[in-house]
């Protein structure tokens, strides 16, 4: 009997608008009422997802900036890693940040280096926005992650440039084609869910997870039963050929999943 499902949000939980589904909801409301837990993971802040979780209407542990942060029910911090300061100052100089909207993602706030406007599209449900800030001169401290938005041609030549650079120093992954993010080496959403786990008691083989990038790939392989959506990352999907595939998000495809596996 699963007893924990662990889902990504963009190109997996949400809309292709980026919103919530109102059916999706009503799925996962059902199955919390049935007793089942959840964990929101994604690349996303903490204090965006917050928002995202009350309008789903459940009761879920948030794993944020790809696993950087971890919250409980109760918005009480249980795991946090930051990159170090040193390395922060040193990615956000030009010789990386350059051709790419650069982004911080502090515990409480959004750092941007210019005004991106594009990103509004991802923050309609939370309301929760950047502030235009002096990035390459900040300090480099509580840093969860760091995001480079760009063409995915120019991020695979920097993702490159940065592992040659910092190798094991640093935890490098896409959450999208044009989101590069960078995190302190022990991060992911799988070893942040090996934190939920341990939290609620419950093994992993009793845990179901949902994603469809990169950055979704240490958190399917900790899971027991993992899915892969349809509208996945062709690189998701060669680095785990073995992992069933469902519906895309525009099918609510985790919904339809989700009745199948309860029989709801």
């Amino acid at each position: 009997m699963l007893q924990l499902i662990a889902t990504d949000l963009d190109g997996t939980l949400l809309a292709p608008d980026h919103t919530v589904n109102p059916d999706t909801a009503a799925t996962l409301q059902k199955l919390e009422a049935m007793g089942v837990k959840f964990a929101i993971a994604t690349g996303r802040h903490y204090c965006d997802v917050k928002a995202i979780r009350s309008v789903l209407g459940i009761r879920a542990y948030l794993i944020t900036s790809n696993g950087a942060r971890v919250h409980d029910p109760d918005d009480v911090q249980i795991h946090a890693e930051n990159i170090e300061p040193e390395l922060v100052r040193e990615l956000t100089q030009p010789e990386f940040s350059a051709g790419t909207s650069l982004s911080l993602y502090l515990s409480n706030e959004w750092l941007i280096a210019a005004p991106n406007e594009d990103l509004m599209k991802y923050h309609q449900d939370s309301g929760f926005f950047y502030r235009v800030a002096d990035v390459p001169n900040y300090d480099g401290e509580d840093v969860g992650k760091i995001l480079y938005i760009g063409e995915h041609a120019h991020l695979l030549e920097l993702e490159t440039r940065i592992r040659e650079r910092f190798a094991d120093e640093l935890y490098v992954t896409f959450s999208a084609l044009d989101c590069l993010e960078v995190m302190a080496p022990t991060v992911s959403k799988g070893h942040a869910l090996t934190v939920v786990l341990g939290e609620l008691g419950i093994d992993a083989e009793h845990c179901a997870a949902f994603g469809d990038n990169l950055n979704d790939k240490e958190m399917l392989q900790t899971a027991g039963h993992p899915f892969i959506m349809g509208n996945a990352n062709p690189r998701l999907v060669e680095a785990l050929p073995h992992l069933p595939r469902i519906a895309s998000n525009a099918e609510a495809g985790v919904a339809l999943k989700l009745h199948e596996l309860f029989g709801i």
